[in-house]
């Protein structure tokens, strides 16, 4: 599983079809909840979960 902001929401489903050469989950967090959890390419918010 991936967490991403939007910029790099296309790069996260890039990388699970490579890894795992099916279709991925994409998610919205939800708003309103104070969630820690940060983009891992850049550390901005995380705004989409992205996995299979």
């Amino acid at each position: 599983m991936i967490y991403c902001c939007e910029e790099h929401v296309e790069l996260a489903l890039d990388v699970v079809v490579d890894e795992y050469e099916t279709f991925p989950n994409l998610e919205k967090l939800e708003e309103g909840k104070d969630l820690s959890t940060t983009c891992e390419y850049c550390q901005k918010p995380a705004e989409y979960l992205v996995g299979n």
